[in-house]
C-alpha cells in the first residue's frame, strides 16, 4: 500500500472520526460512575483489537473477533437497555434551535473545570440543615434530559437556587414540601413534582418512597437526586439509578460538580 494514499484523508474520513468520537463520548457519559463503564470500556477494547487485526489482514483472528461482535450485540442491548433509553431521551430532547441548548450538549468542547451553573455548595448546605431537623427532602438535579414530563405533574416555580429557598420549600408545614424540587440552570423550575417509583427489588427495605422516586428518575434519565431521609436524617446521592458513595459532604460536593461538567 503506498504511503501517500495511506494518509490521503479526504473530509468525509474526518467528519466520520468526529461523528465517532462524538458517539463514544456521550457512551461514556451515560456509563460514567456505573457498573456498565467496565463492561464499555471492554467492549472498545475488543471493537479496536478487531480493527487492528483487520487493519494487518489476520484474517483468522479477525472474523472470530468480528462473530463475536455481531453476535453479542443481542447481549449488548439487554445489559445496556437503560444506557440506550436514556442516549435515546438524550438525542430526543435535544432543541438545536435553541443557541444555549445547542452549545450545552457539545459543551465537552470546552475548558475542563469550568464552574457549573448550578449553586452546588447552597444545594448540599441546604441538605446538611434539613438532616439535623431530619426534614425530608428530594432534589432533582436536571442535565441534558428534559424533565419536562415530571415537571408538570408538580408547580412551575422561577427561582434562584438558595439554602433559605431550599429550606422553605421543604418545610414540614409548607403546602410545597410534598413531592420533589427540580433544579435547572441553578433555578428552582418545579416544586412538588410527583416522580416515577423504581421496580428495583435490591434496594434495601430501609429506604422508603424518596429513594425510590430518586432511583427511579436517575434510572430513566441522566439526571442527579438528592433525598434527606425524614427517619433517619441520612443524605443519599443518587446517579444512574444507583447509590453514589461519599465520606463527607465536602465530597459530596465535589462529586456533584464533576458529575455536572
Amino acid at each position: 500500500m503506498d504511503f501517500l494514499n495511506f494518509i490521503d484523508f479526504k473530509i468525509t474520513d474526518i467528519i466520520d472520526i468526529i461523528l465517532v468520537a462524538v458517539l463514544l463520548y456521550y457512551i461514556y457519559k451515560l456509563v460514567r460512575g456505573s457498573v456498565a463503564i467496565n463492561i464499555f470500556i471492554g467492549i472498545v477494547i475488543v471493537w479496536g483489537f478487531w480493527k487492528l487485526t483487520e487493519l494487518l489482514d489476520m484474517k483468522m483472528i479477525s472474523s472470530m473477533v468480528g462473530g463475536f461482535m455481531q453476535v453479542g450485540l443481542i447481549a449488548l442491548i439487554i445489559v445496556f437497555q437503560q444506557e440506550i433509553r436514556k442516549f435515546l431521551l438524550m438525542i430526543g430532547s435535544t432543541n438545536f434551535a435553541n443557541k444555549r441548548n445547542f452549545i450545552k450538549h457539545f459543551k465537552f468542547l470546552k475548558q475542563e473545570g469550568l464552574s457549573t451553573d448550578n449553586n452546588v455548595d447552597a444545594i448540599v448546605r441546604a441538605c446538611e440543615k434539613m438532616a439535623s431537623t431530619r426534614t425530608g427532602a428530594i432534589i432533582v438535579i436536571e442535565r441534558n434530559n428534559s424533565l419536562d414530563f415530571v415537571k408538570s405533574s408538580g408547580d412551575t416555580m422561577n427561582a434562584e437556587v438558595n439554602l433559605p429557598i431550599l429550606e422553605s420549600i421543604f418545610y414540614k408545614n409548607s403546602p410545597l414540601h410534598d413531592g420533589a424540587a427540580v433544579i435547572k440552570d441553578n433555578q428552582i423550575v418545579a416544586t412538588r413534582v410527583i416522580l416515577p417509583i423504581t421496580n428495583e427489588r435490591k434496594i434495601p427495605l430501609r429506604f422508603g418512597l424518596r429513594h425510590r422516586a430518586a432511583v427511579g428518575i436517575t434510572e430513566k434519565t441522566d439526571a442527579l437526586a438528592l433525598v434527606v431521609s425524614e427517619e433517619t436524617g441520612d443524605i443519599s446521592y443518587i446517579k444512574n439509578g444507583e447509590f453514589m458513595l461519599f465520606e463527607d459532604l465536602a465530597e459530596l460536593t465535589s462529586i456533584i460538580k464533576e458529575d455536572l461538567i
